[in-house]
């Protein structure tokens, strides 16, 4: 991070530091589903459903609240969104019905999850440093939200086990609060907020016609299927195999461990290689790693191998595909572009979390889940490789960090 300068540094881990809150109560909401179910009786799929619309809905908020941030500021967006987050998470033990559920989780808490995550927090950073820094920053920024889930997934089950699954709730809202003062951090300097106009939108209007932005989105849209299925239905996988529920808290805090280096690596990547290429090769990656969990016998030691393979490449997507937004079309309305990005990851993310309790439901195993991701995966890697995307310079390439 030499030659940053001291704004850029305090404003990149400070959004690693609210990115890290949001991500990890957001990352272990799976968790949840066996104690809701036996607590409410209202069934895998019904809780299946509303966490599939929270996927959708964090994603949904994204571009909104990427537009709004570009025309208003950071500051007013991210208070919001972690005021509105402990409220829905605090709001939901009091629910007793499905569409209480998902009312409190599938809106309330995803809607603020998501006005103060990834667009706004990316936006944000990449308009306050200079070129040269900003995949390292994004790498820094996505590894906040691993090191969340690394952190809140044995928390959370701790918490589940010893004040039961609403006082963990509550406990969760609590320590959502707790990041309110780093919004500061995050929204000091840069550019002023904007006034009047709509130039957000026709800066979609564009983008929606540029063939690699719609490849990026294709593939994009399958990431957020195979990884929205895993937060969900990981543990519902471990209790199938007949395995304590520790092991998918473990498992799921080791996919976050994993991708803190993951994310860094990715950052790094993008300032050296095209991204596209990084991306290809993470989409491939994944597909073959479920193909070799499926053939592996179904131990705590192939969970925790599986979960740190599948972590190098959890969210480090994150970094490529933002760059590659930027790239093409600057970072001007970065947060309104690549929120809309996020959006086609969460339609996939609502795909992936309600088809799991489906299956589950139907066949009594995730089996068609796990062969959709294989093929989803390598679907991703292929559709990839087309963007649009010029070659690095050779002095941006050696540029320091």
């Amino acid at each position: 991070m030499t030659g940053w300068g001291r704004p850029a540094v305090v404003v990149t881990f400070a959004a690693a530091a609210i990115l890290m809150v949001t991500m990890g109560a957001r990352n272990t909401l799976g968790l949840f589903v066996s104690p809701i179910n036996s607590a409410t009786g209202l069934g895998v799929v019904t809780i299946s459903f509303a966490m599939a619309v929270a996927q959708f809905t964090w994603g949904a908020v994204q571009p909104v609240a990427g537009a709004l941030a570009d025309r208003h500021g950071p500051r007013p967006i991210l208070i919001g969104g972690l005021v509105l987050l402990a409220f829905g998470t605090a709001l939901t033990p009091f629910m007793s019905s499905g569409v209480g559920l998902v009312f409190a989780m599938g809106l309330l808490s995803a809607m603020g999850a998501g006005a103060a995550s990834f667009s706004v927090l990316l936006g944000a950073a990449a308009q306050r440093m200079p070129a040269e820094a900003r995949g390292t920053a994004s790498g820094v920024i996505n590894a906040g939200g691993s090191f969340g889930q690394f952190v809140f997934a044995p928390v959370t089950q701790k918490l589940i086990q010893v004040f039961g699954w609403a006082g963990a709730m509550w406990g969760l809202a609590v320590m959502m609060l707790v990041a309110l003062p780093l919004v500061g951090l995050v929204a000091r300097g840069g550019p002023a907020p904007q006034k009047g106009g709509s130039r957000p939108w026709s800066a979609v209007r564009e983008a929606m016609r540029d063939r690699s932005y719609l490849l990026l989105h294709a593939g994009f849209f399958t990431c957020g299927f195979h990884i929205a299925f895993l937060v969900t239905h990981l543990p519902g996988e471990v209790d199938l195999c007949g395995l304590p529920a520790t092991v998918a808290s473990w498992s799921l805090a080791i996919i976050g461990l994993a991708n803190i280096a993951g994310s860094l690596l990715a950052g790094a990547a993008v300032s050296r290689y095209r991204s596209k290429y990084a991306l290809a090769l993470m989409y491939a990656s994944r597909a073959l790693l479920i193909a070799v969990y499926l053939a592996a016998p179904k131990t705590e030691a192939t969970f925790y191998l599986f979960a740190f393979g599948l972590g190098l490449t959890w969210l480090s997507t994150v970094p490529p595909t933002a760059t590659i937004v930027g790239k093409l079309f600057g970072i001007r309305y970065l947060a309104t572009l690549f929120g809309l990005t996020l959006l086609s990851h969460q339609i996939g993310a609502f795909f992936g979390a309600y088809l799991g309790g489906l299956a589950l439901e139907r066949t009594g195993n995730y089996q068609w889940m796990w062969y959709a991701d294989i093929a989803l995966a390598a679907f991703a890697a292929l559709v990839n490789l087309p963007i649009r995307e010029a070659r690095l310079e050779p002095a941006r390439s050696a540029a320091p960090a």
